[in-house]
């Protein structure tokens, strides 16, 4: 491999790597200012790195990211509900973001012959996904779901206890505390396809490194696929799943066996192991702020709003579910 070695193409796929995560830290800021609150940009973007050493590197990585990216949200001025609203519609963002990505790499693959029988589970994923987002977006079906899901849990468990119309009440408040227009959902959509398409620039760039030609014809599918096996809370990051789910899907559409496996493990250290050395830096660094007193918890200086392209109906005028009480990632 050495012997071939293009070292030159390593600085750009550092670069789109690291554009990745900007984008990603671009999600989280559309979501938080949908709800009233503008993050400060740097201190996001550290957090976004040093949230994904966390998870990439700790046991239960996935719950201890998902606590420090709340109470740095709550650092940055979002209340409880904001803080756990926009955690909760940050995964909903990624997944439905990169289900479309395997969708559109499905479409090209299929264009050439192959889709490696993924039909059913990319367009199944996709589904999920997007049913799940609008859940995020409409009351009515929102409402639906919770109830059935209340009353399966009472028939099987019989838990929660308490009157079901006030628990129904209460977790409707809670996803529809923010209601996201169409323009803000857009953003949020654009924010987050950049994010996996940087990520797969990245990963493209090393069969150019590795003197291979990009396998243009399974690129974006192997790519989505192996992402989505990332998903499942298997090993911490998706490490293993990641890179033989995407080896064995690139060398199924024809790709050379030996130039695949090294592009994949070159582009696994740049996208797993360097980002988790830059995560713990920034991680020490945040933490050093908060013990200088620079992040103490405050109060919010405006109530959540919905967006100003959203719709003008009572139930989603701007101070729904708003509370102007105190004050959440790193």
């Amino acid at each position: 491999m050495f012997q071939h070695f293009k070292w030159w193409w390593i600085p750009p796929a550092i670069v789109a790597e690291m554009a990745s995560f900007v984008c990603f830290a671009g999600l989280q800021y559309e979501l938080l200012k949908s709800g009233g609150l503008e993050a400060p940009l740097a201190p996001l973007l550290k957090m976004t790195f040093a949230s994904q050493a966390l998870t990439n590197s700790l046991p239960g990585g996935n719950a201890v990211s998902t606590v420090y990216g709340f109470r740095w949200f709550r650092r940055f001025g979002a209340d409880d509900t904001l803080a756990a609203w926009s955690l909760a519609g940050t995964l909903v963002a990624s997944v439905v973001t990169l289900s479309l990505v395997a969708t559109a790499g499905l479409v090209l693959a299929t264009g050439e012959g192959a889709s490696l029988d993924l039909i059913p589970v990319i367009i199944g994923a996709l589904l999920i996904t997007v049913a799940v987002g609008a859940l995020f977006v409409y009351e009515r079906p929102l409402a639906i779901v919770v109830t059935w899901a209340i009353r399966a849990s009472r028939s099987v468990r019989g838990r929660p206890r308490g009157d079901a119309a006030t628990q129904i009440e209460r977790i409707v408040h809670w996803v529809t505390t923010v209601r996201l227009g169409w323009r803000q959902i857009a953003n949020v959509v654009l924010w987050g396809t950049a994010n996996w398409l940087f990520d797969c620039a990245c990963f493209a760039m090393m069969f150019l490194a590795v003197d291979s030609s990009i396998p243009w014809k399974g690129l974006l599918l192997a790519y989505g696929a192996g992402q989505l096996a990332a998903t499942l809370p298997i090993t911490p990051g998706g490490l293993g799943a990641v890179e033989g789910s995407i080896t064995i899907a690139l060398v199924a559409f024809g790709g050379p066996r030996v130039t695949t496996v090294d592009a994949v493990l070159i582009y696994r250290l740049i996208s797993f192991w360097l980002v988790l050395v830059i995560g713990w830096v920034l991680c020490c660094d945040l933490a050093l702020q908060v013990r200088r007193g620079r992040w103490s918890l405050h109060p919010l200086t405006a109530p959540v709003e919905a967006g100003p392209d959203a719709d003008p109906g009572p139930e989603n005028s701007p101070n729904k579910g708003a509370e102007p009480s105190s004050t959440v990632s790193t």
